[in-house]
């Protein structure tokens, strides 16, 4: 078995090219999946405040929405 040797400036350079090339083929892809990761942080934190919020009764959530 035969081995490749490659120095780390030249690698550096192919993984950075590398990765930009992803990027600017899968945007989309990238930018759908931070919009969801930052939609879920929104939603835990308005659970966990909704959590530590005091609890009203039915009747007060419908003469608010009236």
């Amino acid at each position: 078995m035969s081995s490749i040797t490659i120095d780390d400036g030249k690698l550096k350079v192919l993984l950075k090219q590398a990765l930009i090339e992803a990027l600017e083929e899968r945007a989309e892809l990238i930018r759908d999946l931070l919009s969801e990761a930052v939609e879920d942080i929104a939603l835990a934190k308005a659970i966990k405040e909704g959590e530590e919020s005091p609890s009203i009764s039915k009747d007060e959530v419908f003469q608010a929405l009236e």
